[in-house]
């Protein structure tokens, strides 16, 4: 039965437009996988690219050479030179144990250094190079490269090694730089990857610590190919890092050098500051040790004998050390009575050798006392029972207050470790620190240095050259880094009545140039280069009722340890001042004997220079002070350096 026309035309469209709709959805298919085909493999080309070449290329970090350090005038003082090392590397060398034997007879190895290598070998991949010996000699490196085919596995290599020119002049200033420990990478909360490169240095203490991130620089990289194993097939490419910052200090080497010579057999320290930019010409400890014995690891035998030595030549007194400042503190005492209309400089008090403050009898040094003194005398002759009075007047507040002023308890701002912040007391601090309440005697004893009262070598020198310039200038120790200069800080104006300190300054300068001054002594005897300066003597034992009857023990008849400290501090020329000097020696005696002579010293080889005239001595001192610079001579090494430079 045939069709109808009419039912074989509607087939015929539903027929067309399935094939349409199938057709659409087909053709939607393969541009959609077009579309996500072009897209991997043309958009996305490179990062599946980059992907794919992740298998087979590595980024390995070149370190790079670290910021060199010079003294304000370009003598270095830290350097890199070149180093040599020995390398094995395990998957080459075979036996390992034969290799190292057959190196033996060719360099001398340390038995200590080859046990370490040991260790490290069997915890690193068999091709990863292991130093066996560093700082090898050029002749010991000839010989293990002429032998190199008895020697599979062995390489001399060719590094950068930290040197200290001056050795110990600047260890408690630079510091010194050793390999990475993990108590380093524990206290650095987002370290560098630098660091984990084995054996790489940085700075322990010092400055090369606390510029660390300025001297090290930045890495370079290189790309390698590696095979599967991770072994390095060939170099691709290499980008160099940026080498770290060169940098000047504001010390002076060849006075640093003769400081450092001066305060020799002592256990002391000294500063010296330049008076109107706030500049440290000199930071010196002593005794010191080379830092170049820490660059790759210190022995026991040598850190035992630094350690248990009772001078502690390791600890930068000169900015760690505190000390009861003594007499060089009554300048604060009477600052702080004047600047409050307390006192006149021609009034006086009457000093018999002792004063009864609440029921307790506080002795002047001088037990037959001074009698009745002024401001200049008191300071002159360092008459005790005249401070304590003060004391009593103006109370330990604004004596604190006016302490702070002049830049003592206060932490400066020096790249140096372990800066002290010494302790300037008031009453509050008593009660927080000892649960006690404070007392009219802790008054009197801080008015003469003594009690709570502690300041470090470099406060007492900021408190001098404040004193000097009546700005409050801040010791400034990074001259330029990279050749830029660094800000300093002559301080503004202290806000001080100048007429009070100029008072201070004439009664400085009679302690010196007065007959009857204490250190008078240790005078300068050339008029443009006088110095005003003020002895410290500080006790660190008691002394009982029963001594002080029988007759106090000099210094020389008791043990080191218990022996006073002595202090000095002093600013030159008296007319103009241009530097300030602090000198502290720890169980010295009397300030007047002992430290006022180092201090003058030091500011005359500061004020010339170099090495002073002996015109500028006085007469009696001559002959001794000759043979002083004889012997010194042979004592500083920045001579040498300098000279050998500059040729």
């Amino acid at each position: 039965m045939k069709r109808p026309r009419v039912d074989t035309e509607a087939n015929h469209r539903l027929v067309t437009r399935r094939a349409a709709i199938l057709g659409g959805v087909q053709l939607a298919f393969v541009g959609a996988l077009g579309a996500r085909m072009q897209f991997l493999q043309v958009d996305q080309a490179d990062q599946f690219r980059l992907l794919a070449e992740e298998n087979r290329i590595n980024i390995r970090l070149i370190p790079p050479s670290r910021g060199e350090i010079f003294d304000r005038n370009g003598v270095p003082l830290a350097r890199n030179v070149p180093s040599y090392r020995i390398v094995i590397v395990r998957e080459d060398a075979g036996e390992v144990e034969d290799v190292v034997q057959n190196l033996s007879k060719l360099v001398s190895l340390d038995p200590d250094e080859v046990e370490r290598a040991m260790a490290e070998m069997k915890r690193s991949a068999p091709f990863l190079p292991i130093t066996f010996a560093e700082e090898v000699s050029w002749e010991d490196l000839s010989r293990v490269s002429v032998n190199a085919p008895a020697l599979p596995g062995v390489t001399p290599e060719v590094g950068l090694s930290r040197v200290y020119p001056l050795g110990s002049d600047y260890a408690h200033v630079l510091g010194y730089v050793g390999p990475v420990s993990d108590y380093d990478l524990e206290r650095i909360e987002d370290p560098d990857q630098l660091l984990r490169i084995p054996r790489f240095q940085i700075g322990k203490v010092g400055v090369e610590a606390k510029i660390e991130e300025t001297l090290r620089g930045k890495a370079g990289a290189r790309r390698v190919e590696v095979n599967a194993a991770g072994r390095v097939m060939r170099e691709l490419d290499r980008q160099n890092g940026i080498p770290g910052s060169d940098m000047q200090l504001t010390i002076d080497a060849k006075l640093q050098s003769y400081v450092q010579a001066r305060l020799n057999g002592e256990s002391a320290s000294a500063i010296v500051m330049d008076v109107q930019s706030g500049d440290l010409l000199a930071i010196a400890s002593a005794p010191t040790f080379d830092p170049n014995l820490f660059v790759r690891g210190i022995s026991s035998r040598d850190y035992k004998a630094l350690t248990e030595n009772k001078y502690r030549p390791l600890a930068s007194k000169s900015v760690q050390g505190t000390y009861p400042p003594g007499s060089t503190f009554k300048m604060i005492t009477a600052m702080a009575a004047l600047e409050d209309g307390l006192i006149g400089p021609d009034e006086t008090v009457y000093c018999p050798g002792h004063m009864e403050v609440a029921g307790r009898r506080f002795h002047c040094w001088k037990s037959a006392g001074h009698g009745w003194v002024d401001l200049e005398t008191s300071l002159k002759r360092s008459c005790d029972v005249y401070y304590y009075d003060l004391a009593v007047k103006v109370g330990i507040e604004k004596i604190t207050a006016m302490a702070n002023r002049f830049g003592l308890g206060e932490r400066h701002d020096i790249p140096m470790s372990a800066v002290a912040k010494g302790l300037t007391p008031t009453k509050d601090w008593k009660r927080r620190v000892h649960d006690q309440s404070w007392v009219v005697g802790d008054t009197v004893n801080a008015s003469i240095g003594q009690g709570f009262l502690l300041a470090s070598p470099l406060q007492l020198a900021v408190m001098t050259a404040r004193l000097a310039s009546g700005k409050a200038v801040k010791p400034r120790l990074i001259k330029t880094i990279d050749g830029i200069e660094q800000p300093s800080d002559a301080g503004t104006d202290m806000g001080m009545n100048e007429n009070n300190l100029r008072k201070m300054r004439r009664a400085m300068y009679a302690v010196v140039n007065d007959r009857r001054g204490t250190a008078y002594g240790s005078r300068i005897i050339e008029d443009a280069m006088r110095m005003a300066g003020k002895t410290g003597t500080t006790q660190v034992r008691n002394i009982s009722a029963a001594e002080r009857r029988a007759g106090v023990i000099r210094n020389e008849d008791l043990p080191w340890e218990r022996r006073d400290h002595a202090l000095f501090v002093n600013f030159a020329p008296y007319d103009n001042p241009t530097i300030a000097v602090a000198v502290v020696v720890e169980h010295g005696g009397g300030g007047a004997k002992v430290a006022a002579p180092i201090a003058r010293d030091i500011t005359l080889q500061a004020l010339y220079e170099g090495e002073p005239p002996l015109e500028a001595y006085p007469t009696k001192d001559r002959g001794r002070i000759e043979t002083q610079q004889q012997m010194l001579r042979g004592m500083q090494p920045v001579a040498n350096i300098a000279g050998s430079d500059q040729a």
